[in-house]
């Protein structure tokens, strides 16, 4: 008889669910913007100001935290990563400065250009993110246990300001399964879990927010008790 092997715990793929989440929602955003209305000019490049910073945190903490341990065992093994890091980062000022000039002048000849350049990005992004989680994830997982990528993350989230903790979240609530979800909420303190579970409601569709009331103990209506 086989078995199943037990799942090791993955440091990059909650993350880069919310990444994926917030990188297409902005390019949808982007694609759509109508350049005549000053309001939803002003909301897309917002929000792809925002995730320019996002990305840029994310990359810093990898960088600071994830590949330092990678080289202890590995030597070599994440130069190739950094090296699209510091592209990325090129690429992240040359969006912002095409940004700047779109809200300056808003053409539509320069809104799609916008569009597609952070389209060639997000597609540059989603391989880039496919080899942390396979070559990555498997040198860690030779040479680490769970408990020390536990706490690795660890790190990572305590640098993390409530600030940027609260966008995470703004983006990875809605981008993890039902289960992922629920195990999140219950491994945060008791003090931020009602706090959370209020912005998950505005996030998620009756049926998921149902499913995480369920999974966490609390009705999904106040008030309401469950027979």
């Amino acid at each position: 008889m086989s078995t199943t092997p037990t799942p090791r715990f993955d440091i990059y793929a909650p993350i880069h669910k919310a990444l994926r989440q917030f990188m297409t929602d902005t390019l949808l955003r982007l694609g759509r913007m109508d350049l005549g209305d000053p309001q939803d000019l002003a909301a897309g490049l917002a929000q792809l100001d925002t995730l320019l910073d996002a990305a840029t945190s994310h990359l810093q903490h990898e960088n600071d935290c994830i590949h330092p341990a990678i080289e202890a065992r590995h030597h070599g093994l994440s130069h190739r990563i950094a090296t699209e890091h510091r592209e990325h980062l090129d690429t992240i000022a040359t969006l912002r400065a095409h940004a700047t000039a779109l809200r300056a002048a808003p053409e539509a000849a320069a809104a799609h250009r916008l569009y597609r350049q952070l389209a060639a990005f997000i597609a540059e992004n989603f391989e880039h993110m496919d080899m942390e989680e396979t070559r990555h994830n498997q040198a860690l997982w030779a040479t680490y246990s769970d408990a020390e990528l536990q706490a690795m993350e660890g790190r990572i989230l305590a640098s993390i300001g409530p600030q940027e903790m609260s966008l995470w979240l703004r983006w990875l609530i809605p981008a993890l399964n039902p289960s992922e979800r629920a195990q999140l909420i219950a491994g945060m303190p008791p003090e931020a879990q009602a706090p959370v579970l209020d912005s998950a409601r505005v996030l998620l569709d009756d049926g998921a927010w149902a499913k995480l009331c369920r999974a966490v103990g609390r009705a999904a209506v106040p008030g309401l008790v469950e027979a």
